[in-house]
This record gives structure tokens, sequence and C-alpha cells, in this order.
């Protein structure tokens, strides 16, 4: 329990109104009514819009790149037990494309436009679309591939921190399940190899 010194100079910085913590509702509905076409990027917005709108465009890129990689290895993967590595295949496409979906979305929320082009989608992906020759190519290339984006998406949390909460957490999120993918990846080269293909 704070000692009583502590709990005054709490009470103190509390009702201090010369720096308060919070905006008053009257401000932050005049505020609210300021510059009405930046949507969701208000004045408390600590972050570079620009930057992060052009950060957040790799990420798009990388999860395209991803669905295509999986979708073409849920169709073209074969060997005896190419069918249960198929679904595994299959599901991740579909949560990649759930993570596309996501990034794009906030990259409107931003005033940005998604850039779906796929010329020049290779370049600013931070993975490379490698499809494979056979099952276990396929594998390893996926679990290169989600490597890469672990460490790019956790490089990019430390980045946007406190200056773009609602980046950083949709990007927390998607960190989560890349991470269970490359997991996914690394237990199903060992299923079919019988060895980790890293060894620790």
């Amino acid at each position: 329990m704070p000692s009583r010194p502590t709990l005054q100079r709490t009470e103190r910085k509390m009702n201090d109104t010369s720096s308060p913590f919070l905006t008053d509702v009257k401000t932050l509905r005049e505020r609210a009514r300021q510059h009405l076409d930046h949507g969701a990027v208000t004045a408390s917005y600590e972050g570079d819009v620009g930057r992060t709108i052009e950060i957040l465009q790799t990420v798009l890129a990388t999860e395209i790149g991803c669905v295509l990689r999986y979708t073409m290895h849920a169709v073209a993967a074969t060997g005896i037990s190419s069918e249960s590595v198929r679904a595994e295949f299959a599901e991740h496409a579909k949560q990649e494309q759930e993570h596309m979906m996501a990034v794009a979305q906030r990259i409107n929320q931003l005033g940005g436009k998604p850039d779906f082009n796929p010329d020049g989608l290779s370049t600013r992906s931070a993975s490379q679309y490698v499809e494979g020759t056979n099952l276990v190519d396929m594998i390893k290339e996926d679990l290169v591939a989600e490597r890469i984006a672990v460490d790019h998406y956790r490089e990019l949390i430390r980045f946007f921190a406190e200056h773009d909460p609602g980046s950083r957490t949709l990007l927390d999120k998607i960190l989560v399940v890349e991470e269970e993918h490359a997991n996914d990846m690394h237990d199903l080269l060992v299923a079919q190899e019988g060895r980790p293909m890293l060894e620790h």
C-alpha cells in the first residue's frame, strides 16, 4: 500500500487543473467538428500518417503474397500425406486473407488507398513468393515467409509504440497468428522430415 506522502502527491497531481490528463468534453466536441475530411485521424494522432500508410502498404503486400502462396500450395500439394497438409494450407490462406482485409481497412481509416495492384507486388512485400517444387519445399517456403513476417511485424509494433496504438494493436493481433502459422509449418516439416529444419 502506498505511503501517506505518495498518496498526497498523487491526489495533488490528479487535482492539478493546469495540465489536465483528460480533455474536457466541450473541447473534445469542438475539436471533433474540425477537419471532418480527415475521418479517423484527429488532432491527437501522434504518428506520421503518410509514413504509416506507406508502411501498412508493405504489410498489405506481404499478406497478399501469403494468401496467394498458401492458396497455390493448397491446390498443388501432392504426396502421401498431402490431404491434411492441403487443409492446413487452405486454413492459413483464409486467415491471411482476413489479415489482408484488416490491413486494407486500416489504410482506408487513415485516409489512404489500399494498393492491391499486382504490378510491383513482389517489391512491396517483405517476403518473397516462392512456390516450391514438392510438398517439403512448399512447407519450408511457407515457414521462411512466416519467419520474415514475424520479424517484420515485431519491428513495426515497436516502431508504432504509443504513436499509433490502432496500427500497433492490429499488428499485435496479426503477429500472434503469424507465430502460430510458423509453428504449424515447423511441425509439418518435422512430420515430413523427422527432424527440425533449424537446429537449436
